[in-house]
This record gives structure tokens, sequence and C-alpha cells, in this order.
């Protein structure tokens, strides 16, 4: 019985940027779980918001037992990037011992593909236009804003792309002032939702602003014990595996969310396929699914999601948590090329 975890980089096809910086390549740790003659994995993106680096979450996966179970894990780890690793690496396992998926496992209904959102990341007025053109023929695009002088780029992206619907998403970096100005146009503009336009944590605001459109929480939501939190404040919820510890608090967080009137998203950090794999599970039949990141690597694992346009399918087989065991010789691993016609 063993449980080991590994650093592995993916190439981005382009510099990605936010409003607390750029980065040219994915980061991710794989765990593997080997016991009872099969393999389970699953991948993880630690993030310096949230205290995470890839030195710690390593440190917290190596310092587990190899026999833990899941229910076990639930308690031996905090939310976070090390817990989501190991969890959905368990569910991976579980299914190759059973020889079944895990959306049967789990007690879901059949997964079907998903229509996902294509981000673009923050630059200047400029060239998020000539962005958003090139990316005019998506259903939906995801903008990333967080400065004062955001109103040009979103006149921008809509210039450039006339028709897709648009999420807004500021990674806190709105003050009230800021988002005030902005709300009134949001409409006009074709924006369906915006993300965290506030720090979490000096949010109390969005009780008493306007909201013109869904305003959605993201890095103020994190697990289940985190919606009490929110409520009056935000309309919709994102989940991302990274944040709720993996696949197993992810859907029970849905449920939760759902029974108390949130919308659903569900996001994803820039990962590999195989981080996306158990989130397509929890995106089904969420009101915005954000699970575009192998979009924009350069190269990505053997066996990757499929996006037909922007309709993510379900994933393949040799991927993770289908109940088929792998070639031997074939990890799932490493750096595949970006497949002809994937975009």
């Amino acid at each position: 019985m063993t449980l080991s975890v590994t650093t592995e980089t993916f190439p981005l096809a382009e510099t990605f940027t936010i409003s607390r910086g750029s980065k040219t390549e994915a980061h991710v740790l794989t765990a593997t779980i080997r016991r009872d003659g099969a393999e389970g994995r699953g991948e993880c993106v630690p993030y310096a918001r949230y205290g995470e680096s890839l030195e710690s979450v390593a440190a917290a996966v190596s310092a587990l037992p190899g026999d833990i179970t899941r229910s076990a894990l639930q308690a031996a780890l905090a939310p976070g990037a090390a817990r989501n690793a190991v969890d959905c690496a368990l569910w991976d396992h579980e299914a190759m011992v059973a020889g079944r998926p895990v959306w049967q496992i789990a007690g879901l209904a059949r997964p079907a593909p998903v229509v996902t959102a294509y981000t673009l990341s923050l630059d200047t007025p400029e060239r998020m236009r000539a962005a958003a053109a090139r990316q005019a023929h998506r259903p939906i695009l995801k903008i990333k804003l967080g400065t004062a002088e955001d109103m040009a780029r979103l006149e921008a992206v809509r210039a450039g792309a006339p028709k897709p619907t648009i999420i807004v998403d500021a990674n806190e970096g709105w003050t009230a002032e800021v988002y005030a100005d902005l709300a009134p146009h949001l409409t006009r503009l074709g924006v369906a939702l915006v993300e965290q336009p506030l720090p979490a944590g000096a949010d109390e605001a969005l009780a008493e602003i306007a909201r013109p459109v869904p305003v959605c929480a993201d890095e103020a939501a994190h697990d289940r014990r985190s919606l009490q939190a929110l409520r009056r404040k935000y309309d919709v919820v994102n989940i991302k595996l990274d944040k709720t510890g993996g696949l197993t608090e992810a859907l029970a967080m849905r449920d939760a969310a759902r029974a108390e009137g949130f919308g659903i998203m569900v996001g994803c950090m820039v990962g590999s396929s195989l981080a996306m794999a158990p989130a397509f599970l929890v995106a089904q039949g969420a009101d915005f699914v954000d699970l575009d990141a192998p979009m924009l690597l350069a190269a990505d694992r053997a066996h990757p999601v499929r996006y037909l346009g922007s309709q993510m399918q379900v994933p393949d087989a040799a991927l993770w948590g289908q109940g088929f065991a792998r070639a031997a010789g074939d990890p799932g691993g490493g750096a595949a090329p970006t497949p002809p016609g994937y975009l």
C-alpha cells in the first residue's frame, strides 16, 4: 500500500494574467495510491492565496498513511489542495477496484457533456478586444478584471465579441465604490455573472449595494461551512475542488448550496485534464461551468478531456474515475501535445 505525490508542470499556450499576477506554466501535484492491485490518481493546484505552496501541500500528502480511507481523510486534512488530490485519487482507486465508474459509485446520474466558459486573461483594453474577437464564436466568455480602469476593458470585450454571454471575474480586485460605478453597466453589456468583486472578509457592502446581475462568491466560498456567511451578499457560489478539498465535499457542498437557494458555478484552478475529470461530475446541472483550463494549456495529460468548441465532453475512460484499468506503463501523465481540433 503506497501513497505518493509528484510535481508536474504543464506549459500554457499563452501567458495567463489575473489581478494578482501572471503565469506561463501550470504547476500541479499528482497524488497516486497503489493498493489491492489497483492505482488511483488525483491532481491539485496549490494556491498561494490560501497559504499553500507545492512544498507545503506535498508534505501534507506525504504525511498521510497509505491505507487512509475517504472518510478518515475528511478529518485528517482541512479543506484545500492536499485533501483534494488524495480524495480524488481515492475515488479513482475505488472505481478501479470495483470496475465501475465513480458516478455510479457516488449514486449520480450518468454524466453528459456541459458547456464551459472560455477565459480571457487580464490585459490592456486593446488586447482584450482582440482576444475577444478571436473567441467571439464561443457562447460564454469569462473575462479577468480587477482594477479601477475596468470599464474600458468591458466595453472593449463587448466590441470584440458582440454575441457571447459574459462572466466577469474581479478576483477581489474592486472596491465597493468601483463595483457601484460599474454595476449599472453590467446588464447593458450582457454580463450574466460577477465573481468576487470585493475581497473575501471585506464584502459586507454587497449586502447593501444593488446587484443588477448575480454576484458569485469565489474566494469567499470554500466548503459547506462557509455558506452561512455568504447569505444576503451572494447569489451564486463557485465550487472548486481545490477549495472544498476534493470531490466528496464538493458534491455535498453543491447539494447544501442548492438547498439554501444559491446558484451553482463549478470552476477550477489552472490545471490539467486530470483535475477537470472529477469536477466534471460536480458540474452536471450547474448554472455556470468554468472548466476550460485544459484549453489554456500548450500540452496536457495523455487521454485529455476533449472539447468540441466550448462543449466539454465526458472524460476518457483511461484518464480518471471510469473503473477501467489503464494500460501497463501508461500513467496518464506527462505533457502530451494538444491534439488538432482540441480548441
